[in-house]
């Protein structure tokens, strides 16, 4: 499967999680593509497609995405 996420640095907050089957990466790239376009002029957004075998995983391997602010500075 293929994630795309779109993420709110200054307030640790998933804006979009999207999901799209392997076979559709052109659609997830021109997806991601939008996104970034949209925020160009500002860092304070993080897009970016990552590839897991399920949800799941994707929480274990980038769990930063999923946490809020207080959950990721506790960790720190």
């Amino acid at each position: 499967m293929i994630y795309l996420i779109e993420y709110q640095r200054s307030a640790g907050r998933l804006l979009r999680l999207e999901t799209f089957s392997d076979d559709a990466r052109s659609a997830a790239e021109q997806a991601r593509m939008k996104l970034e376009l949209a925020h160009r002029d500002d860092s304070d957004y993080e897009v970016v497609l990552l590839d897991a075998e399920s949800e799941t995983a994707l929480r274990e391997t980038h769990g930063r995405y999923f946490k809020d602010i207080a959950a990721l500075a506790a960790a720190a």
